[in-house]
């Protein structure tokens, strides 16, 4: 466990002075059978200094303390399938600043980032060749609550990660393709799952300033100290800017996060959180690459200035956690989320209505309840075999009151209801996972069924039967550990991503849950003692792809898609203080049913790279240097119009003492001009006498300082 805050250390290795290894469990435990006569066992995890600890045959507990990440200490060993990538993640969280949602979401290898509607709204994501639209095909999670909201207003599978307090979060667990049975909906190309800690090392109270009238404050307080038995602490977070733009954002937003955590009895433990999260910004949208080119505005201008957004978010988790026996392992979670979102926006102008424009305004308030439940027993035998049995149950209910998406003059007198009705949707799911690890070999069986129901009271038509649909997705996993240095695994697995409930309801033919088939072949390699790699070759099948029309509303059926490519992750310490790192993804994504040439999937990225030089000096300075890249890529699926390629670099410096921390981040380094967001939209200006086909963005960041001061508290 970590020796300040007492939180247990998840896939921590332990070494015998014989090579007999074991892996600790989500607890912080380990069995080990020690030879007699042994004399120790040695304990190592990324970013804490390794222990060595007398093996007396009874129980140990183990106190490891935050140090620099030691890549010559990092052993490759045969992880759970869900913690292939907890090396890399591991790596990256002790390396990197964090301080935004962005931040986080990026520490996944291959995964980019946009927004297009001012700050406010969830990030656009990019992942696998993926348009993932705000999440559509990657499952979200924070504390295992799911984020993705079903059959939300803005597009299926909205996930807002803004809520999160970047200072807050200590673990990232990620997995790319649909091969984990403890995850369901949306997870296609992947899943990202983000811990928050149990309990503060220490209180904070930062402030920082920047360009653009950008400022924020944190300030985390740990309530009780660090008692055995319970802990609680409380964050809170505000933010402001006015962003470049020529008609300013004035985006704020506010959050509040408390935990408690209670030590019921030796064998039972409660965590209760709760968080609230509003936020408030005004928009200059996506602009029309003419409308630059021509001279009608700056990148920093607008065409409708009345564009903007109000969101809020309100969350309550409670989880116990019992252990049964010392092999049994019983987990119950609930939760619930109030949610009210609120975006006026307008992509189109004239095309659709040529005297009162096409301006739309979407809006719902959802209430959400759920319920986790997994029981996990560990089996150790004598001849270094492990058998580890999994059974989850899960429930999920969705009431979203009044969602709407309306045809609007000035944003206020709704011209036309596009669409306007109550959504009851609800999803039931259980799964079953064995894992079975012996000697060099881990086999991972899993199977998940997912039950979804969707109802849709349609307030412009007559009420719509509910309609209820069941898919089951199996999984198989291989892994052979070669010796410590050397890993190779095969993956092989089914998931889905769920339509949305409107569309469901009316029966227009689309899949409801279409199917997403994938197979992964990867190594985890350690060539030289401070080098470790990752690399896989991987394949993707999509029964149908999902297009969201925002101007009506409505998913477009797609058709069947296929997308293979190659992934390389690499992390590098050159010395104790010099780190570097770099993630390559190559991708062709290709519509299987469409005529060659026609066949593009649009935005979807074909190949992205970033990396970074960061140092952790043992004198308090600490920062780095980091970039990324991706190419220009097909905006529709003939390639007739491009979205266009970046290369950006950012850059951060910061002196840290036990007290306190002064620092410095620089975005965009060089000043580069790119595009952020980037779409096909087909647009009338006021003056324009018919329609357009254009590319219309929104302006990527130009050159960005900001200065930040932080003061430590025991």
């Amino acid at each position: 466990m970590d020796e300040k805050s007492s939180e247990p250390l998840e896939n921590a290795v332990v070494r015998t002075d014989a090579g007999q290894t074991a892996l600790t469990d989500p607890q912080g435990h380990f069995q080990l059978h020690v030879a007699p006569g042994a004399d120790s066992v040695t304990v190592s995890f990324i970013g804490y200094v390794s222990q060595k600890v007398a093996a007396t045959g009874k129980l140990l507990e183990v106190h490891l303390v935050h140090g620099n990440v030691d890549l010559r200490a990092v052993t490759i060993q045969g992880l759970p399938n869900n913690a292939t990538f907890s090396t890399i993640s591991n790596i990256d969280v002790n390396m990197h600043a964090l301080n935004s949602a962005q931040d986080l979401m990026r520490l996944v290898p291959g995964l980019s980032l946009m927004q297009h509607q001012g700050g406010g709204i969830a990030d656009h994501i990019f992942f696998r060749g993926f348009d993932a639209d705000h999440g559509t095909d990657v499952s979200v999670s924070v504390d295992d609550m799911p984020l993705n909201l079903v059959s939300h207003a803005h597009g299926q599978g909205f996930s807002d990660l803004h809520f999160l307090i970047p200072e807050l979060v200590s673990g990232l667990e990620y997995g790319k393709g649909p091969y984990y049975a403890d995850h369901g909906d949306f997870t296609t190309a992947g899943y990202l799952a983000f811990k928050t800690a149990d309990v503060l090392d220490r209180s904070e109270v930062k402030v920082e300033a920047g360009a653009f009238n950008t400022g924020r404050l944190v300030a985390a307080v740990n309530l009780l100290g660090h008692q055995p038995n319970q802990g609680a602490y409380i964050a809170a977070e505000g933010f402001y800017t006015d962003g470049p733009y020529d008609y300013a954002e004035r985006m704020n937003r506010g959050n509040l996060f408390g935990k408690y955590i209670l030590q019921v009895s030796p064998r039972t433990q409660l965590k209760v959180t709760l968080s609230t999260f509003n936020s408030l910004w005004r928009s200059s949208g996506e602009i029309p690459s003419r409308a630059v080119s021509e001279g009608l505005i700056s990148r920093w201008g607008y065409i409708d200035s009345a564009q903007g957004g109000n969101t809020a978010r309100t969350t309550a988790i409670a989880r116990l956690t019992t252990q049964l026996t010392p092999a049994l392992t019983l987990e119950n979670q609930v939760y619930y989320a109030h949610y009210f979102f609120d975006l006026n926006y307008d992509q189109t102008f004239f095309a659709e209505d040529s005297v009162n424009g096409d301006q739309l305004r979407q809006r719902e308030s959802r209430d959400l309840y759920g319920y986790n439940g997994k029981l996990a027993r560990h089996a150790y035998f004598r001849n270094n075999t492990e058998l580890t049995s999994s059974a989850g149950l899960g429930f999920q209910m969705n009431r979203v009151h009044e969602s709407e998406l309306s045809h609007t003059k000035d944003y206020n007198d709704v011209l036309d209801y596009l669409q306007h009705g109550g959504i009851h949707e609800w999803t039931t799911n259980a799964y079953l996972d064995e894992q079975y690890r012996m000697g060099k070999w881990l086999f991972d069986a899993g199977v998940r069924v997912d039950f979804l129901h969707f109802s849709y009271q349609d307030l412009l038509a007559p009420v719509q039967p509910a309609v209820g649909k069941t898919v089951a997705s199996p999984k198989l996993n291989v892994q052979y550990t070669a010796n410590d240095r050397t890993q190779l695994y095969l993956r092989l697995g089914k998931g889905f991503h769920s339509n949305d409930a409107r569309v469901v309801a009316e029966n227009r033919g689309l899949e409801d849950l279409p199917s997403a088939y994938g197979a992964d072949l990867g190594i985890n390699w350690k060539p030289l003692p401070r080098l470790y790699l990752n690399a896989a070759l991987w394949f993707l099948y999509l029964q149908q792809e999902f297009t969201y029309n925002g101007d009506d509303g409505t998913f477009s059926p797609g058709d069947k898609t296929r997308r293979e490519g190659v992934d390389l992750s690499a992390r590098y310490e050159f010395t104790r203080w010099l780190y570097a790192d770099l993630d390559m993804i190559y991708c062709r994504a290709r519509d299987i049913q469409a005529p060659k040439g026609q066949n593009y999937l649009p935005l979807s990225i074909p190949f992205y790279g970033s990396g970074g030089v960061y140092i952790k000096l043992p004198c308090g300075w600490n920062g780095g240097w980091s970039a990324r890249y991706t190419p220009q890529r097909p905006a529709n699926g003939d390639n007739s119009l491009v979205a266009r390629g970046y290369f950006l670099n950012d850059l951060t410096a910061n002196y840290t003492r036990r007290k306190y921390e002064v620092g410095l981040e620089i975005q965009n380094l060089f000043n580069a001009t790119w595009r952020d967001a980037q779409y096909e939209v087909v647009s009338r200006l006021k003056n324009e006498p018919a329609p357009v086909d254009d590319v219309s963005f929104t302006p990527g960041m130009p050159f960005f300082a900001k200065l930040k001061f932080a003061v430590f508290l025991p």
